[in-house]
C-alpha cells in the first residue's frame, strides 16, 4: 500500500520509511524539504495522490505555548482536508503516554487538541503513544536544568527506543484502524530523576541532578504514574541500560 510519512525526514520518520518499505510497502517521506508543508498546505494534494495511509509523526519546530498549539491545530486540520478529497482510508498519528494528564503544558495541551481533531474528522484513525524515548532524555534534561541543577520529580517512566517506537507505528499503519489508542512502552521502569542522572553520568555532564516532588515536567505537575503506560501496552525489548552503553 502507499503510505505517506508527515514528518518522514525525522528520527522516528526515517526509520518508518525504511521499516515499511522493507515490508514491500510504498513509503513517501513528507516533509518542507521535500515540498510538503502542512501549515501552508503546500504539496500535500499531490503527495496524498493514491494514499491508502497516512502517518504524521511530525513535531512543531517550537515549543512556545501559542506557537505549538499553532502548529497541531493548523497543520492536522490542513491534513485532515487534504485526506478526505485524496480519500485516504487510515489516519495514523504518533502522541506521548500521559498526554491527557499534562495540560498544564502548553506542548501537551496542543497534542490534546491534534488528537481531538483526529478523533472528531470522521476519517478511521489510530493514535500511538508512546513513552518518551530513549533519545529524549536530553531534551528533558535540559528543559529542567537551571544553572548546574537539574530538578526532576521522583517519578515512574518506562522510556523506550526510537526504533521500537517506529516498528509499532508501522505495525499500526498497515493494520486496520483501531479508532483509539495503541500503547508502546520500554522493558524497564525507572524514577524519572534516577534515569536523567544515569543518562548525564554516561556522558561525564557535571550537572547535578536533585530530586524535587514538586518539580514540574514541561510545565507540567506529575503523579507517580503519570508518565506510564496502561496495563494493555505493547513493551518493546530494547532496554535503555543496554542502549545507553552503546552510545558512549
Amino acid at each position: 500500500m502507499k503510505v505517506v510519512v508527515i514528518g518522514g525526514t525525522g528520527l522516528i520518520g526515517s526509520k518508518l520509511v525504511a521499516k515499511l518499505e522493507g515490508h514491500g510497502h510504498e513509503a513517501v517521506p513528507a516533509a518542507p524539504s521535500t515540498g510538503v508543508n502542512t501549515l501552508t498546505g503546500e504539496g500535500l494534494a499531490e503527495v496524498l495522490k493514491g494514499a491508502q495511509v497516512v502517518v504524521d509523526v511530525s513535531n512543531s519546530p517550537s515549543f512556545e505555548d501559542d506557537a505549538v498549539m499553532e502548529f497541531f491545530r493548523t497543520s492536522t486540520t490542513n491534513l485532515q482536508k487534504a485526506e478526505a478529497d485524496a480519500g485516504v482510508v487510515h489516519h495514523v498519528a504518533l502522541s506521548v503516554v500521559g498526554t491527557e494528564h499534562l495540560r498544564e503544558s502548553g506542548y501537551f495541551r496542543a497534542k490534546q487538541a491534534q488528537e481531538d481533531l483526529i478523533k472528531a474528522s470522521g476519517i478511521p484513525y489510530s493514535i500511538v503513544h508512546a513513552t518518551q524515548f530513549f533519545e529524549f532524555m536530553k531534551g528533558i534534561a535540559a528543559e529542567a536544568t537551571d544553572g548546574d541543577t537539574v530538578r526532576l520529580a521522583p517519578v515512574r517512566i518506562r522510556p523506550v527506543h526510537s526504533d521500537d517506537v517506529a516498528a509499532t507505528v508501522g505495525r499500526t499503519a498497515v493494520g486496520s484502524p483501531v479508532n483509539g489508542l495503541v500503547e508502546v512502552a520500554g522493558p524497564d521502569t525507572f524514577q524519572l530523576d534516577e534515569l536523567i542522572r544515569k543518562s548525564l553520568a554516561a556522558k561525564n555532564d557535571p550537572r547535578t541532578v536533585v530530586t524535587d516532588p514538586h518539580a514540574t515536567y514541561f510545565g507540567a505537575r506529575l503523579g507517580e504514574t503519570t508518565l506510564l503506560p496502561g496495563p494493555d501496552a505493547h513493551i518493546a525489548d530494547t532496554r535503555f541500560t543496554d542502549w545507553l552503553a552503546q552510545q558512549s
